[in-house]
């Protein structure tokens, strides 16, 4: 059975108002043939549900009900030091809230660099973060390539990625083809970790957020929007003096409590309805 054939009987019966997930590629992700670790799933750890190992990457689907699509679709890519995938508090748990809105929503669960030890590795980010920038690459190709069956616009299909996959988002945003960049992207306490890359003008219009009390990130982002800026670009920016790093769509009674219905403001102002 040829490729393209195969990803069309995995992306049969994505219906609106249920979850499901397909593959991102046809086959084995390309340069992971010789991957042999296996996924694992912790359930209930500090920030929920989070997956280990990912060898093939996969999109969850939450389509909204037909009556209140506005035909904008967001490809999320959660964080987790490309060693792990915080998958339902960057992932499902944001998704559904879009997913009410009329916005339908892909959870992108990229490939990660395999645990092997305790706590995070010392690694290089941009030889940790390719392949899961190669995985958000495919990921909007699938996406739009089945926007009609899917009611969304090819023209409104955007990237949201949290901590590691803001990064993931940043190569997908930056890529050299324009015509296939996201319509749109955010970026939340996260940017490129790795060396600077280079920053095209005229980019489609980026969403950033986070929080001044952020250890991890805040350097990194002050500096991606810093580049974006010198290269003529004008992000959307929203820096909350507390919240810290992974928020994510936790209470924790700080304005960064409200940052993704700043971005749904932001979304409908650039056309989603």
């Amino acid at each position: 059975m040829k490729p393209i054939a195969c990803l069309l009987l995995l992306v049969v019966g994505v219906t609106p108002g249920f979850a499901q997930t397909v593959n991102v590629w046809p086959g084995v992700a390309p340069g992971s043939e010789r991957w042999t670790q296996q996924e694992r799933v912790i359930e209930n750890t500090p920030v929920g549900t989070v997956v280990f190992n990912v060898v093939t990457p996969t999109l969850t689907a939450y389509l909204p009900a037909k009556q209140k699509a506005t035909g904008t679709g967001v490809i999320i890519a959660p964080g987790g030091a490309f060693v792990a995938i915080a998958v339902s508090l960057e992932g499902d748990t944001v998704a559904r809230w879009l997913q009410q809105k009329g916005i339908a929503a892909f959870v992108l669960k990229y490939r990660i660099v395999a645990k092997t030890t305790e706590g995070i590795p010392a690694m290089d980010m941009d030889t940790a973060g390719r392949y899961g920038i190669a995985d958000g690459i495919q990921a909007l190709k699938v996406v739009r390539q089945h926007a009609a069956e899917w009611g969304l616009k090819p023209d409104r299909i955007g990237f949201m990625g949290f901590s590691a996959g803001a990064m993931v988002t940043s190569g997908v945003l930056l890529q050299q083809d324009s015509a296939s960049r996201p319509s749109f992207a955010a970026l939340i306490y996260g940017a490129p970790f790795g060396t600077m890359p280079a920053i095209p003008a005229q980019l489609p219009p980026v969403f950033m957020a986070w929080a001044q009390d952020d250890p991890v990130a805040r350097d990194f982002v002050v500096k991606f929007q810093d580049a974006l800026t010198k290269a003529g670009n004008a992000p959307e920016v929203h820096i909350f003096s507390n919240g810290g790093h992974g928020f994510g769509l936790k209470r924790q009674g700080t304005s960064s409590d409200h940052w993704i219905d700043t971005f749904y403001y932001w979304v409908t102002a650039q056309g989603s309805k």
